[in-house]
């Protein structure tokens, strides 16, 4: 990205687009590995804190209450101030609630345990906006037939996290404690920022895209207005109104969608908080195992998610409909993902880390959902539309990492808890097939002033 220069309107068709999306899968990938920091850092902390698995639960749910909470105003700020600025800010906001956790490791007792929980809950609502703002750029930089790919890698990142950064932070935790891994991932955040500022920005005023991918995309059904100048509280194109939100919530489709994206969420936030906790107290791994054993099941769930994506943009090219190219990739990877409940049944190490890699490959197929918001979403409400589906979808970050500790608290095992997630997974298949039908964008209705 270093040596990307200005394009020139008399070159060939530039893609561009695909530099955007890159740089959306690494700030992805980032926000997941500060999600994913304090379960690598977890079984250290706990023992440093002297923390229970019920304890555990509400600490890693404390993202989750702020970042479902604060998904609409996200989605708000999105449409009022447009998706670079407030995902710039988004992003330096969530680096510094990381970087300033790792410090809470000079604290003792009830105030390292309160001001652990504070970071992450602020940690939750600086990266309200992230994916709302992935969904709503690349619905502007991207024709209809390319947002199932584009979701599909911005998406994938969840996983790519893992494999990159586990091993990683492991390591870190290893050798020179747990907190010194929230210091790390701040840092890390910091730098990408300079990248991100410099090559993001809305179709019309980006610098790197020349006039044949600009009418190649728009033709393609891309909104490229949608941060333009003119969205911002005109007569024509006045700011999104919160009464819009009645709209979506009357709509059976996006109801099965919300539902659907629950579920499937219920599966990630079971491998990015309790997932390495499960390979260290159910299969007796030591941290820096368990942070290795952990990336290979990542890596399939990165095969699978950006498969699914792109399967389901080469059924939608091949003619068939948009409902059917979306529901059969999430319908098959559900499926797959309830593979994990064959752990119960082994004591074998290797075959634990197959089913658990196949699940994680059968969620990542699945994982469309951002897909689905972008073929959904009404043009005049991106923004809150996505601020709308995330908050249903990560209402699980707050439920799965407590259901969980009460579960392993109750029965002394991790084997209703993995039960517990395949319902999830079940749930998601019976709303795409049962209650979702069509998917088309839904049309606002609007009454004249």
């Amino acid at each position: 990205m270093i040596g990307l220069r200005p394009a020139s309107d008399d070159s060939k068709q530039t893609s561009f687009r695909w530099v955007i999306v890159s740089l959306l899968f690494l700030a992805t990938s980032i926000n997941y590995a500060d999600r994913t920091v304090l379960s690598i850092a977890g079984p250290a902390l706990a023992k440093s804190l002297h923390l229970n698995s019920v304890s555990m639960g509400y600490i890693f749910s404390a993202f989750g209450w702020s970042y479902v909470l604060a998904q609409l105003p996200g989605g708000w700020l999105l449409d009022r101030f447009g998706s670079r600025k407030v995902y710039a800010v988004s992003l330096f906001a969530w680096s510094f609630f990381t970087f300033i956790t790792g410090f809470t490791g000079f604290l003792a007792g009830f105030t390292a345990v309160a001001m652990l929980f504070t970071l992450r809950f602020m940690l939750g609502i600086a990266e309200a906006p992230s994916f709302p703002a992935n969904s709503r750029i690349s619905v502007a930089w991207f024709p209809t037939r390319e947002t199932g790919t584009a979701a599909a890698i911005f998406n994938s990142a969840q996983y790519f996290a893992t494999v990159l950064f586990a091993p990683l932070l492991g390591y870190i935790v290893q050798t020179y404690g747990w907190n010194w891994s929230f210091i790390f991932m701040g840092i890390t955040g910091f730098v990408f920022l300079i990248f991100f500022v410099k090559y993001v920005n809305a179709p019309k005023r980006s610098r790197y895209i020349n006039k044949a991918e600009l009418d190649y995309i728009t033709k393609g059904g891309a909104l490229v207005e949608m941060d333009h100048p003119v969205q911002a509280g005109t007569k024509n194109n006045p700011d999104p109104k919160w009464r819009f939100i009645s709209q979506l919530m009357k709509s059976r489709m996006l109801i099965g969608v919300y539902i659907a994206q629950y579920c499937i969420n219920a599966i990630t936030f079971f491998f990015i908080t309790w997932f390495p906790v499960y390979l260290v107290q159910a299969r007796g791994m030591t941290i820096l195992k368990a942070g290795i054993v952990a990336v290979l099941p990542a890596i399939f769930g990165f095969v699978g998610g950006n498969l699914g994506g792109l399967f389901s943009d080469h059924l939608l090219k091949k003619g068939l409909s948009l409902s059917f190219s979306r529901k059969l990739p999430i319908v098959a990877g559900m499926l797959l993902s309830m593979s994990m409940i064959f752990c119960n049944f082994t004591d074998v190490e290797w075959m634990v880390v197959a089913f658990m890699s196949l699940s994680y490959f059968g969620k990542g197929i699945g994982a469309l959902g951002w897909a689905v918001n972008a073929d959904t979403a009404p043009k005049e409400i991106t923004g809150l539309s996505g601020g709308l589906f995330n908050t249903f979808g990560n209402l699980s970050s707050i439920v799965t990492p407590i259901a969980i500790g009460y579960i392993i608290n109750v029965t002394g095992s991790f084997n209703w808890a993995l039960i517990f997630v395949s319902i999830h997974a079940f749930t998601a298949i019976v709303s795409y097939l049962l209650i979702v039908g069509k998917i088309q964008r839904l049309e606002l209705k609007i009454k004249p002033k």
